[in-house]
Formats: C-alpha cells, structure tokens, sequence
C-alpha cells in the first residue's frame, strides 16, 4: 500500500491585501504585467517535478491557499489539477480544498471547481458585521458572501468551511456572538474561528503597535478578559448548533474534520509546492524561497540525489532530529481535543512520554491544565486558554 501524501498549492494573489494580512501574497493585476501567467506555468513545471521525486505516493488531499486562490481567471485551477493528476495518483476520495474570497466567485468558477474535483470550499468570511469587514479592508460585504455561500450549495458543494476572527477592533462579546450564530444557522460543515494577531509589518501594526495611544484610542483592541469571553463563547454556541471543536481553533459537524489540516497536527507527510510553500516528508522539512523573482527564474531540471530537492530555490532546509520530532508531535498533538495517544507516540517516537516527562505531565496536571484519560494525554479545558505556558513549560 502506497504511503500517503498531503499536497498544498500556493496561490499567492489577492485582489487587495487585507489591512491584518502578513501572507506572501501579490495584488492579481500581477496579471497584467505577465507575472500571474509565468508563475502558474512555473508552479506546474514543479507539480512535474515532484511527480518524479513523490510518484510512488498516494496523494490523500489537496489544498490550495493563498494568497485568495478563487482570484485566478477561470480555467487556471482546472489546468493546475489536471497538472496534479498527470503527476500524481490521487485517491478518489481525496479531499480537495480551496480557499475562496467572497466577491471573486461566480457560478462559472464554481462548476470548473466541481468539474475539476474540488469537493470543499474554504471561505474567508471573518465577521457578518460590514463595519467590521471595512476596518479589515476586506473587499466584500456580508451580503456578498451569502449570496457565494447560496451558489455554492446549488453548486452541488457539500462540504463548506467558513473563517471567521474574533478580537477585532473595537468588537465587542455581543457582535462577536452575532456573527457566530449568523453563520452557524447556515449550517457549514466546518468553521474556524480565530483571534486576530497583529503582525508587523501590517497596516494594523503600524497604527495599533505604532501609531501612538490616540490610534489605539480611537477603536481600542479588545483586553484580555474580552478576548478569553470571545473564545469561550465560541465553544458554547456553537456546541448548541452540533459543532464538535476538535482542534484549537476548528470546529466541524461529526465526521466533517479538515482532513488535510489533520495531517498537519498529527505529523504526516506533506509536500507544499509555490512560493514560500512549506514540506516536510520522511523528516526532511523545507521551505521554497518567498522571493518571487528568484521562484520565476529558478532552473528547470530533474530533482538531484536528496529526495525531494526540486529545482526551486530554498530559503530553509533541515533534516528533523527524534527529539524535534518529538516535542512538534507533543505541541502539535495538544492542540488537538484527542490529545495524545500514548501507545502510539511510544511506538512511532521510542519513548515513554508519560515516563520521559513525567515531571512536566505531573506539574500540568496538578495545575489542572493537563489529564490523562483512556490512553491520551491531552488538554483540559483550562489548559486550551492557557497552551503557550503548557508548551513553554516542556
């Protein structure tokens, strides 16, 4: 039986970069100048040229982020997973994923998704509130989404993630609630919810890290004790609409997980292909440059001797030591409601996680951050507020 790999796509174009955003990501009138079609004809010679080093795999999901992935003139993603398919075997019952913006959807793309054998669409909603969309330089309206959630569904898609962020400026507990059951009465089968961070580097930095105390002043950033009533409050209500949180920040309808996120947490293989995309297979983990002149004018060839070296210029590389695999698979599995599963830690990294730190497990438990039940090391409740000091602590 092949071994599984999962594979990450980056689209990085956007119609306008949010206020908030610090992805590696482009304006789409790159088009204009030729540089949309020279990067899609050079991520497609490096889908080629991991078919060659990762055809003995079997491609369990796909994903393609962005960057806003839905801004690509139609045709092109129809063209990007006929490129996969050449490459690759996919299984039939990969999930495929891709990211879309409300107010770069049409009915057009929508069936060129379906035809291609896209089965889940991600979008990035944020909040139902217009003032909060504008303060975040989204580009559309509320009403905008709903009507590409309605298409959507008479599309034929069955599988539909919505992201929202709470902890915006000047949002309070009450809007925040609002947004939360708006979306949640729409019934999608999975919802992110996540709490803005201020990057530098971002317009937001500037004004709110920057920008002196009247900027701040002006709309102020929720405080702590706000923020912890935001997550807590999204537990609840969306437990009351049958949303299971199954990891930090994601919630799903039973049997609805992300599949591809899935493989991220619980340390499979997956291949990341694009600008500044991310690997990491057999423990060799990489990352592709994020200069996107260097990414157009790499040479073209085969891969070299080291398995998955590709002929795109990389910014990272390093092979995992056992003692790097084992605390990303103790922080990654905690975030995880499932926790850790001991046997199978013990078996797949050769050590006694209950015995190897049993120090760090007694003081977390004892502080009531921590439990052990039916074989899993995993957070309480308490523990998921507080995870960086669990991590920290290790």
């Amino acid at each position: 039986m092949a071994k599984r790999l999962a594979l990450y796509l980056h689209i990085p174009f956007c119609v306008r970069k949010c206020l908030y955003c610090d992805f590696l990501s482009y304006p789409s009138g790159s088009a204009e100048s030729g540089c949309m079609t020279a990067y899609l004809k050079r991520l497609a010679e490096e889908i080629t040229q991991a078919g060659k080093a990762y055809g003995d795999r079997e491609i369990s999901s796909i994903f393609f982020g962005g960057g806003t992935p839905s801004s690509l003139p139609e045709g092109e993603i129809g063209a990007l997973t006929d490129a996969v398919r050449s490459a690759f075997f996919v299984h039939k019952d990969a999930e495929i994923t891709i990211e879309c913006n409300p107010g770069t959807l049409n009915r057009g793309k929508l069936n060129e998704y379906r035809a291609a054998g896209i089965n889940r669409l991600s979008f990035g909603l944020q909040s139902v509130h217009d003032d909060e969309l504008k303060l975040l330089g989204r580009i559309h309206s509320y009403a905008d989404f709903a009507e590409n959630y309605r298409a959507a569904r008479e599309a034929g898609f069955r599988n539909i993630n919505v992201d929202l962020m709470s902890g915006l400026p000047g949002q309070s507990v009450p809007a925040w609630e609002e947004t939360l059951r708006s979306v949640a009465e729409l019934v999608p089968e999975h919802l992110s919810a996540y709490s803005l961070i201020i990057e530098e580097g971002t317009p937001f930095y500037e004004k709110y890290r920057n920008g002196g105390p009247e900027c701040a002043a002006e709309l102020p950033l929720p405080d702590e004790d706000t923020e912890r009533r935001m997550v807590h409050a999204t537990g609840r209500i969306l437990s009351e609409y049958g949303y299971r949180q199954y990891e930090i920040s994601n919630y799903a309808k039973p049997g609805w997980e992300c599949r591809h996120n899935l493989v991220y947490w619980r340390r499979g293989d997956y291949l990341g292909l694009g600008l500044g995309a991310a690997g990491c297979v057999d423990e060799l983990r990489w990352k592709n440059t994020s200069d996107l002149t260097e990414y157009l004018d790499g040479e073209s060839g085969t891969p070299g001797a080291l398995r998955g070296s590709f002929p795109i210029p990389r910014e990272e590389e390093e092979k995992l030591s056992r003692e790097d695999c084992r605390f990303e698979a103790v922080m990654l599995g905690l975030r995880l409601n499932e926790g850790i599963l001991l046997d199978g830690y013990r078996e797949r990294y050769g050590e006694d996680l209950s015995a190897a730190r049993a120090d760090w497990i007694g003081k977390m438990t004892k502080e009531g951050l921590l439990e052990t039940a039916d074989g899993r090391l995993h957070l309480t409740e308490r523990g998921r507020d507080l995870m960086d000091y669990v991590v920290r602590e290790y």
